[in-house]
């Protein structure tokens, strides 16, 4: 069903990339370009989870074949020319946790079903005039008098426009910087300057208005708000000279963010590099990482069950694209609270590359001898063996789920036990989850929702790698989650407190400082 349904969708919007040939997932390294597929069960054959067909000139309506995927997690269409109105069959789609259909030209009211299931944890993106409720009057028409008026004022607009950025060309040749690139919509809908380039100082200084208003700081130096063309609102970080980071750090991550592309990874705007002067400009986050969400630093509300969910998913679909949607596979070796950065719509996005490591699948990464990563989130194999593998990442995932769930430090030496594996098994051997989740939830959670994603967290920390979940398999198991939590009926607390701790979790093996 999987190649006769992306055939079809091949089909029905014309398109003939070149890789698009034979079975959209087999052999794996020829797979589609725009598709992510699970082929980690051998008996069953690769299901696709993954459509991103963002920016490729669709027209017409949005195809029906589309539903035959019925594994499919993420679909990207936005930015393209689709007419007609948003159909029903999405919302029939059970595995979809992610729909971008903004930048297109669809119309007329989003169903009823979708809604609902975008207010039970699916991510729903819509165009600004797209409606949202049967309060819309769909086909407005609107009066000549109104149109001409619209078309002069369109006329105006496109005049002066034209006129500026002819005199900031003229401007930026006369001082000898780089020409402007044209500008687009990006991934997360707002105007931005896609094409990724290099920045001289003087246009960092620029752009954060001599380094005035600072958003955070962390090993590779400070990390300042700026705006792009005096507009578009950006995140400059600098390094600093005592950065224990460095070039080669920042070189990486270069490298690395210039070749990848998925809406939950952070993008990169561009880049300083003359001579001593170092920065990456990134899309500017505007809420910030998760850690202070948690902790309600800055006077931030508290995160309901239902989000932080919703976070997990973004945080393991941006991961999972990292092990399996790149070729060579990358593996991001830091991940942790403060990496993960959440937009105006608190959409989860990965952040900080400058640890991560690519190599090819089945081979053992000689690529760092020494072990690099962030104490308490760091994979206690990868630790022993120095061998790095995407199980890396996996437990470090398990680490962040578990702060998610608890609000707790990873490590903390006042508490019975000091690492964060080792305090929820201690507590869990109790039988009452009620001494782990977040106090700062007020019980405003369902119990079979946050037992399962509990018990999650704890595969994916096991100490073994073979007993840990893949990425694709998480993103499924915090999909039931979320489904456990939009039932209505929600468990008692006292009731549903059981949690039965797997016996081959040894809680004892957990790095520590050297």
């Amino acid at each position: 069903m999987t190649v006769s349904a992306m055939k079809n969708i091949k089909a029905t919007y014309g398109l003939s990339r070149i890789s698009w040939q034979g079975d959209p997932c087999v052999p794996r390294q020829f797979s589609w370009d725009g598709l992510i597929c699970n082929d980690t069960n051998v008996s069953t054959p690769p299901r696709i989870t993954s459509l991103n067909l963002s920016s490729s000139g669709l027209t017409g309506t949005i195809a029906p074949g589309i539903q035959n995927l019925i594994n499919l997690q993420t679909l990207d269409l936005s930015n393209n020319n689709l007419t007609g109105k948003v159909p029903e069959f999405l919302a029939n789609m059970k595995s979809l946790l992610f729909i971008d259909l903004r930048n297109n030209k669809l119309h007329g009211l989003i169903p009823r079903n979708l809604l609902v299931r975008s207010n039970a944890g699916l991510q729903l993106f819509v165009s600004y005039d797209t409606c949202l409720s049967s309060s819309c009057v769909q086909d407005k028409k609107f009066p000549m008098k109104f149109v001409a008026l619209a078309s002069s004022a369109v006329v105006v607009i496109a005049v002066v426009l034209t006129l500026f950025f002819l005199y900031r060309k003229k401007k930026r040749s006369s001082l000898g910087l780089p020409p402007m690139r044209v500008m687009s919509t990006s991934i997360s809908g707002q105007s931005i300057e896609t094409q990724r380039r290099r920045f001289t100082y003087s246009e960092v200084v620029e752009m954060t208005e001599n380094f005035q208003n600072i958003l955070g700081e962390g090993g590779f130096g400070i990390v300042y708000h700026g705006y792009l063309n005096g507009s578009e609102q950006v995140a400059v970080k600098v390094l600093s000279q005592s950065s224990s980071q460095g070039y080669k750090h920042f070189k990486a991550e270069v490298e690395l963010l210039l070749r990848v592309h998925h809406v939950n990874l952070v993008s990169l705007v561009g880049y300083c590099d003359e001579g001593d002067h170092l920065a990456l400009i990134y899309e500017c986050m505007s809420n910030g990482d998760l850690k202070d969400h948690l902790s309600g630093k800055k006077g931030k509300s508290v995160l309901k069950w239902s989000t932080r969910l919703r976070i997990a998913v973004d945080a393991a679909l941006g991961l999972e694209y990292l092990h399996c949607g790149c070729r060579p596979l990358i593996v991001h070796r830091d991940v942790k609270s403060t990496n993960i950065l959440l937009d105006d719509q608190f959409m989860a996005k990965i952040a900080d590359f400058g640890l991560s490591r690519s190599f090819l699948l089945g081979e053992e990464s000689q690529a760092s001898t020494v072990v690099a990563g962030t104490l308490g989130y760091l994979d206690p194999e990868y630790y022993s063996t120095c061998r790095l593998a995407e199980t890396s990442d996996v437990y470090s995932f398990g680490i962040l789920l578990l702060e998610i769930i608890t609000n707790q430090h990873v490590i903390d030496h006042a508490r019975e036990k000091a690492h964060i594996t080792e305090w929820v098994a201690f507590v869990l051997k109790e039988g009452d989850i009620s001494r782990i989740v977040d106090p700062n939830l007020h019980g405003e959670y369902n119990s079979p929702s946050v037992s399962r994603a509990l018990e999650l967290a704890m595969k994916c920390a096991n100490p073994s790698s073979e007993k840990r979940p893949d990425m694709s398999q998480i993103i499924t198991e915090l999909k039931e989650c979320i489904t456990e939590n939009s039932m209505k009926c929600i468990d008692d607390m006292d009731s549903s407190s059981s949690f039965e701790l797997s016996s081959s979790f040894d809680t004892k093996v957990v790095p520590i400082a050297r």
